[in-house]
């Protein structure tokens, strides 16, 4: 899953320069989500972003989540799924996506959600979501939303999981933003 990643920024003396031309090299295979492939093409810590860096900010390691204040840039390959999908362990998998105990406290995702899939997870962040290629569904706490290469999803810190039912792989870029959380679930709280 090579993916050639371009980095623009400037020399010292203001003139836009390429820095980076290659491969994303920041490239993670999650074994506990069942082989889904994540390669991270940048990172941002801060809202607006310093957009004045010179060293390769996609090399960090990061779960899932933004940084807070900060944004998070990759591409996910989901592989199909199979007859595997039954035996992989929710805990394993959000700890391998960076979601462990203080994430699950702050964006708990309830028990009877959790059953319908062992990849539910939340996070909190304005995700933008755009199908490259093949298709994918996407559970919600109680729907399914079926999408396939060229649309798009708006997601608003959502409880969600990706389920490939196809016989080939799904690739989606993916922006996550740090973003408040949800009016509704800060209410619910109370």
């Amino acid at each position: 899953m090579a993916i050639r990643r371009v980095v623009t920024g400037h020399d010292d003396n203001g003139k836009a320069i390429v820095l980076i031309d290659g491969p994303a090299t920041n490239v993670k295979v999650r074994a506990a989500a069942g082989g889904l492939v994540s390669t991270i093409a940048w990172v941002s810590d801060q809202t607006p972003a310093d957009v004045s860096a010179t060293t390769d900010l996609g090399a960090r390691e990061i779960g899932v989540a933004p940084p807070e204040g900060g944004s998070v840039f990759r591409v996910v390959e989901f592989p199909p799924l199979g007859q595997g999908a039954a035996a992989i362990d929710h805990d394993a998998v959000m700890r391998e996506m960076g979601l462990g105990s203080a994430h699950a406290a702050a964006n708990a995702v309830p028990d009877a959600v959790k059953s319908r899939s062992p990849f539910m997870h939340r996070t909190r962040s304005l995700d933008y979501a755009i199908v490259l290629t093949g298709e994918i569904d996407m559970l919600l706490d109680d729907s399914d939303v079926h999408l396939k290469a060229g649309d798009i999803l708006v997601q608003q810190g959502t409880n969600h999981a990706w389920m490939n039912h196809g016989s080939v792989p799904c690739r989606i870029a993916f922006v996550l933003i740090d973003a408040q959380t949800p009016r509704q679930l800060k209410q619910s709280a109370a």
